[in-house]
């Protein structure tokens, strides 16, 4: 494994491989980026990410093309790790670009929410949320008019420059909040399937 890389989106079947595929072919399952012995859930979350990395970034995501494997279980485990990704958009992820905008009120409020496990939760918490994107909305929109209006060239390929800079710290944290994000997902399996899964695997 160590001789593949990764790629950004789907693929034929011609050894390149983005993580899920990669998975799949891993578990002996036809091409795909749907496999059947990956959790649903975890596939989604897998797939997104995989095309918003770099190519060198993509790669620490190799090993999850094993841990991912007779991840599928039950409904009922679908929506915890379903809810558990929402929980982790919306009380890690959106704090943090909150706070590198300078909204940090607004990142500390969501951040101070109860964890989102279901419907319940999330309705209770939708005006706050409401308020955070509203605010972040707002902000987007003056840095936007501040930005076209000092439009040089020079100036802003430098603005750029500084922004990577700046981003970058906030970058390499969230991605290790979504692979601990992604263990969390796993541990959440039906070992009964698992056990079935590796059986049927083997009997191929």
């Amino acid at each position: 494994m160590d001789k593949i890389t990764l790629q950004s989106g789907g693929h034929e079947p011609d050894s390149k491989f983005c993580v899920v595929e990669l998975a799949a072919y891993i578990a002996g399952e036809e091409w795909s980026d749907h496999p059947k012995y990956v959790s649903p859930s975890i596939a989604a979350f897998l797939r997104s990410w995989n095309d918003s990395l770099d190519d060198e970034t993509r790669q620490i995501r190799k090993p999850y093309a094993v841990k991912c494997i007779a991840t599928t279980g039950t409904d009922e485990h679908e929506e915890i790790r379903a809810w558990m990704a929402t929980d982790w958009l919306v009380r890690e992820y959106a704090p943090a670009w909150l706070r590198l905008a300078g909204l940090a009120k607004q990142a500390e409020a969501l951040e101070s929410l109860a964890a989102l496990t279901g419907k319940r939760e999330a309705k209770s918490v939708q005006p706050i949320i409401e308020a955070a994107r509203k605010d972040a909305a707002a902000a987007g929109a003056a840095a936007g008019t501040a930005a076209r209006d000092a439009a040089w060239t020079a100036a802003w390929a430098a603005a750029g420059t500084a922004a990577k800079k700046k981003l970058a710290p906030t970058i390499k944290a969230l991605q290790q909040s979504a692979l601990r994000l992604l263990d969390r997902m796993i541990e959440v399996h039906h070992e009964e399937y698992a056990e079935q899964g590796e059986e049927e695997r083997e009997a191929r």
